[in-house]
């Protein structure tokens, strides 16, 4: 069973939160994940719209392109876009990892 993308953006926020700059670049982020959460064999397939990447790194991209969606972590304002770069922690997304 695939991992939900609400799971994979509180990796991203855990990941942005140990930055200096608050900031997960989509680099570290492909590096890191793995390591924050169980992926299986669905998140490790290859995407079927985005060459090169497996689905849970789509889901990474996807949380951008979600971002008017309720309970999106964007919408909810717990991560900010960073264009062409990755995801930024809010003061918003700081509070939520200290109450999980």
């Amino acid at each position: 069973m695939a991992t939900h993308e609400n799971e994979i953006a509180m990796a991203v926020l855990r990941v942005a939160g140990k930055q200096p700059n608050g900031v997960a670049t989509f680099k570290r982020l492909y590096k890191e994940i793995p390591n924050v959460i169980a992926l299986d064999r669905d998140d490790r397939a290859a995407s079927q719209t985005r060459n090169g990447e497996e689905m849970w790194q789509q889901i990474v991209r996807n949380i951008k392109s979600h971002d008017k969606t309720e309970g999106n972590y964007i919408a909810e304002g717990w991560l900010e876009s960073v264009p062409r770069v990755g995801y930024r922690i809010t003061t918003l997304g700081k509070k939520k990892l200290l109450n999980c």
